[in-house]
């Protein structure tokens, strides 16, 4: 009962901490899971020397530019689709919203891959685009590699990063809008001045995990014959038979630059959560 004074020898007793069986054996079957992947690379069939000579050959270093190069292009053409589709979304115009309902659903409703070849191949239906009256030119000219992939890509990200970006305007307190209309503000100034910078820290962490996500799936580009990491490593596995190492070596270099991202990545959220703790503070 509450109050009630300890046996006198029971305190004198000795602490046991709890063995905690079950760690010891999940950790130890863990550790011994890894040193058996481990064995299996060491005594496998993997020509090691092959790796390191073609980590850092030109062909691969070309691929990880491209692949560098394409994950920016990329990106910056989803968010702004992904920010303009959004705001139409909003809109209280209905063909605004239906439209961005329509792009929404069938960029996300359909697999990249099956974009990627519809932009590839897009000469097979349109021979030649352009605006009439200004200018005019062959498809399979413009369209090559990498505007296919940059396309593919870029658009299906915007219907992904619309939906990311519509939650962190829904995150802003409505009241705020009401005060911002009662002073004058137009919608967009309203939009733009009041609602985007705050509902920054809702945006960025999951926008944060695209970026990353799009370094892996630019090797999708690869069966479009965009020069990337993958499509590099596989031409030159094509060549010597060293399959496995060529993997690892595009494997390494996925993970170099994920982890780099990465790194950004918790940079941004702590930034953003800063300013979140420091109200907080403020507010209690």
């Amino acid at each position: 009962m509450p109050g009630t004074a300890l046996d006198p020898t029971i305190l004198s007793l000795p602490r046991v901490g709890r063995l905690h069986l079950g760690r010891w054996v999940s950790a130890t079957l863990v550790l011994l899971a890894l040193a058996l992947v481990v064995k299996a690379f060491a005594e496998g069939d993997i020509a090691w020397k092959v790796v390191g000579q073609f980590f850092t050959a030109p062909a691969i270093l070309g691929g990880l530019a491209n692949t560098v190069i394409m994950t920016v292009c990329a990106m910056a053409l989803g968010i702004t689709l992904g920010v303009l589709f959004a705001i139409m979304a909003m809109s209280p115009n209905a063909v605004m919203r239906g439209s961005a309902a329509f792009y929404i659903w069938f960029f996300r409703g359909t697999p990249l891959i099956l974009q990627l070849l519809i932009w590839f191949n897009l000469a097979l239906v349109f021979p030649t685009i352009g605006i009439p009256g200004l200018f005019s030119a062959r498809t399979i000219d413009l369209i090559g590699p990498f505007m296919a992939t940059l396309l593919g890509l870029g658009i299906n990200q915007g219907a992904y990063t619309a939906e990311v970006v519509r939650s962190g305007i829904l995150s802003v307190d409505h009241g705020q809008v009401e005060a911002a209309k009662a002073i004058g503000m137009t919608r967009l100034t309203t939009l733009r001045r009041i609602v985007l910078p705050q509902s920054m820290r809702v945006i960025i962490p999951p926008v944060g995990n695209e970026v990353v996500s799009m370094v892996k799936l630019t090797s999708i580009a690869s069966v479009i014959q965009f020069s990337e990491i993958l499509r590099n490593a596989q031409t030159i596995y094509y060549a010597n038979a060293r399959v496995i190492e060529l993997l690892i070596v595009a494997a390494g270099w996925y993970l170099i630059v994920v982890s780099i991202l990465s790194l950004g990545q918790i940079v941004l959220e702590r930034h953003f959560a800063k300013g979140r703790a420091d109200a907080g503070a403020r507010n209690g």
